[in-house]
């Protein structure tokens, strides 16, 4: 039986401390000079400038992109090295060299966009550059002045990133009465035990009231921030910076999220039905949860839908081995597709994946892909259970993703956050559909609830973000606000989402909870999820209908996800993301898993 791994690096760098690695690191300080050279001199001709700054540009970007990478994931693995936190560092302060240097390009961009045809004429070869080139330009219309983006970014250290900051220290410290923390008190929302649900939950809304003052002040200022910094960079409204950096319209989104508001009566059905189930199998210590017609209390949303008792050596029950998930991520990739079967057994086979759990390792999963080789890596946590499965083929599906942009420019892997989780999740759903279809009917149960609570989250629970945001941003123009008012906004915005489904015993403060409303890199940062889910369904579908030609169109999407916009890349692939129509063929999916759900409860 193969042992769990750990990743091979061999083929990027050996080690910090090899000659390869710190020849990389001079040619990046060489790449850096040059174009700062470049940047200093005339630009004229401006086509055979733009064409060698283009050239250096690329080559210092794809040493700069696998630098971060490398020194990232080699600390991941061994967090308290110093060595490897000093490398971060150092890497950090090339990133911000390079961030600069970036603003004077497209400044230069900006002020020579007259003659980007004469270019492309000029470089045919350089076509594919323009939808780039174009953001870029569009991007700068965007920025203040160069001496104003500086002061800000500097202000920005002890203004937003500050409060940020403030927000993750304080809820990273903390603890109850007996020294639980916080996030060990929200764990126990997936808990077998229906009185430790509960209690942690009344723990949780405590600690966070006690705590109300300082978090709500994190929110209100850091938005306060960001509502100034948009009008200074010419945005109308705080959504329409989110929808340039998604590559989507205002369309679009309007058809997203109008699909979603359509689907919520058979979500709360579904809310309604699970309530029902945890009350008649003694399952929770709610006193009005599953009774008549009211929904699920908030702290059993996550609830296990079978006794862990009860459980048998079922799939989703059972202990995996790593090569047990290895095979079985192989030949559900490969029921798909051949090149992707493929892919995923050369990742296997070329030692790509750390799986194994040690001391000084983060927890989680993600995926670290490298310009370098063209290659991945993929760290989890895995321990045999079905979910380490699930996440093993979705971290996977990035990897092909990534996979699938060989031969391309890194300006290209820059692809949104609405694309980003397309192919992890189909992955996702290859596994799961694959086992659905294949079950017993107790193991259908249960694998259809962690579908559904999981899909409940991206879709009714984003949804509920959404809501809350929006109106936070627009109170927020109009006065400071204070904990009282996040918490009636977060209420109303639970209503609308949730509805009947959730009982009186709901989630005030999750304003608190959800780190992304303190980002300041990104106002929304919520329904590109429910983008990528849908997305993923939706192609799903697709490949259901017509499964002998899918693969490729697939393949051919995927590759063309840092090219052009949503809408467009969609449209190339025969779909029209900007209809009510595409996002309900993604929903439908679930909506069939919820009427199965409630006939099996």
């Amino acid at each position: 039986m193969q042992e769990t791994p750990e990743w091979n690096l061999d083929s990027i760098f050996p080690s910090i401390n090899s000659d390869k690695y710190k020849n990389y690191l001079e040619t990046y300080t060489h790449g850096i000079k040059k174009l700062e050279s470049l940047i200093s001199e005339k630009k004229t001709p401006f086509n055979n400038w733009l064409y060698n700054f283009l050239k250096e540009y690329e080559n210092t970007l794809t040493i700069l992109q696998t630098l971060n990478a490398y020194s990232y994931i080699i600390y991941s693995v061994d967090t308290t090295n110093t060595s490897y936190l000093n490398n971060i560092s150092t890497i950090e302060d090339f990133s911000l060299q390079f961030n600069k240097l970036e603003l004077d390009f497209n400044q230069i961009l900006f002020e020579n966009k007259e003659n980007l045809n004469s270019f492309f004429a000029s470089y045919p070869e350089y076509e594919e550059y323009r939808f780039i080139l174009n953001e870029k330009i569009e991007d700068t219309k965007h920025q203040m002045s160069k001496a104003e983006e500086c002061l800000a970014g500097d202000l920005q250290k002890t203004g937003g990133n500050a409060w940020d900051r403030l927000h993750e220290q304080i809820i990273s410290t903390l603890k109850d009465c007996n020294d639980k923390t916080f996030n060990e008190l929200r764990n126990d929302a997936y808990s077998h035990n229906p009185e430790l649900r509960k209690e942690s939950y009344l723990k949780e809304i405590d600690l966070l009231k006690r705590n109300e003052v300082a978090l709500s002040a994190c929110l209100n200022n850091l938005k306060g921030e960001t509502i100034t910094l948009n009008k200074n960079r010419n945005w109308n409204f705080p959504l329409e910076r989110t929808l340039h950096s998604s590559r989507i319209n205002q369309k679009t989104l309007n058809s997203l999220i109008l699909a979603i508001e359509k689907s919520l009566p058979k979500w709360r059905e579904y809310f309604i039905a699970k309530a029902k189930y945890l009350r008649k199998n003694n399952l929770t210590v709610s006193k009005t949860a599953g009774l008549q017609n009211n929904g699920i209390a908030f702290y059993d949303l996550f609830a296990p839908i079978i006794n862990k008792k009860n459980a048998t050596n079922s799939l989703l029950s059972k202990k995996w081995s790593y090569e047990e998930a290895k095979e079985y991520i192989i030949e559900k990739y490969t029921s798909f597709s051949l090149d992707m079967g493929n892919f995923a057994k050369n990742a296997f086979n070329e030692n790509w994946i750390d799986a194994k759990i040690r001391p000084g390792k983060v927890g989680g999963a993600y995926d670290e892909d490298f310009a370098l080789g063209h290659q991945s890596r993929i760290l989890t946590n895995f321990t045999g259970t079905f979910s380490d499965v699930i996440t093993l083929a979705h971290e996977l599906g990035h990897a092909y993703h990534f996979s699938c942009l060989k031969g391309k420019s890194p300006l290209f892997y820059n692809y949104p956050m609405t694309l980003a989780e397309t192919a992890s999740t189909f992955a996702e759903t290859l596994v799961k559909q694959s086992m659905l279809s294949n079950c017993s009917k107790e193991d259908k149960l249960q694998l259809l609830d962690m579908d559904l609570q999981d899909v409940g989250q991206v879709l009714v629970d984003i949804l509920c973000r959404f809501y809350f945001e929006k109106s936070v941003f627009e109170e927020r123009e109009k006065s400071e606000l204070t904990a009282n008012d996040f918490n009636s906004l977060m209420k109303k915005a639970q209503e609308c989402s949730y509805g009947n489904g959730l009982n009186e015993e709901r989630h005030e403060y999750m304003w608190a909870v959800k780190s992304h409303y303190y980002s300041t890199s990104l106002d929304f940062y919520n329904f590109p999820y429910a983008f990528g889910q849908l997305f993923a369904s939706a192609l799903y579908n697709q490949y259901k209908q017509n499964n002998s030609d899918f693969p490729n169109i697939y393949k051919k999407l995927l590759r063309n996800t840092g090219s052009m916009s949503c809408e467009d890349l969609c449209k190339s692939a025969g779909f029209d993301i900007s209809t009510i129509d595409f996002w309900n063929s993604g929903i439908e999916m679930y909506i069939n898993e919820i009427e199965e759900f409630c006939k099996l409860v």
